[in-house]
């Protein structure tokens, strides 16, 4: 049992059988089986962003029988998709998700693609979000995949297209973003970023 984060060879590969084991205060995530420490607390506008889009999803998905969480909570990718053994080598805590089959769900999270996720971005995580996990969550097979940027003041839309991920849209200020998995669902840009 590991309990200190200084503890870790950060250049080590790991399994989610390991991952379980940490017992410390720092929040990590592992991608492709390499430890990635998640950002310090969410800057105000983090927050503010992420409330308000949970707000409009919540809004939406009230009597609908897909569930709703944000971070922290895991949701666990195997190695490949296709790989039989199905050991994880990939935990991501995405700041919001929706899972429709609610069989991937157990105590521990999500095992498996959710339908859905968002991540608010920053100067701190944009690397980290429009590469290594808009690469994850492509391969896993996130059908639909934001990236809400609260500085920029515009949500990056994109929808998995015969196994890649297509931009549908960089939605901004005055303007609609209608998801493109989830008919019907739609947010006002301008109501996220005040």
């Amino acid at each position: 049992m590991i309990t200190r984060f200084s503890d870790l060879d950060l250049k080590g590969t790991y399994s989610y059988a390991d991952y379980l084991q940490w017992q410390f205060d720092e929040t990590v995530e592992l991608i492709k089986g390499k430890i990635l420490a998640m950002s310090p607390a969410p800057k105000r506008l983090h927050q503010k962003a992420s409330t308000k889009i949970f707000k409009r999803l919540t809004d939406f998905f009230e009597k609908n029988p897909c569930e709703l969480y944000f971070s922290p909570f895991d949701v666990r990718f195997p190695k490949h998709p296709l790989d039989p053994s199905n050991k994880v080598f990939t935990v991501l805590q995405p700041d919001i998700c929706i899972v429709c089959d609610l069989e991937k769900l157990d105590e521990n999270g999500c095992n498996g693609a959710p339908d859905l996720i968002v991540e608010i971005t920053s100067r701190s995580t944009r690397q980290r979000d429009f590469h290594f996990k808009y690469q994850v969550y492509e391969e896993a097979g996130v059908f639909e995949y934001w990236i809400a940027d609260p500085l920029e003041k515009v949500i990056y839309q994109n929808h998995l297209v015969d196994g890649l991920y297509k931009q549908v849209a960089i939605v901004g200020e005055g303007e609609v973003l209608h998801s493109a998995h989830f008919p019907g669902l739609q947010i006002v840009v301008s109501d996220i970023f005040v």
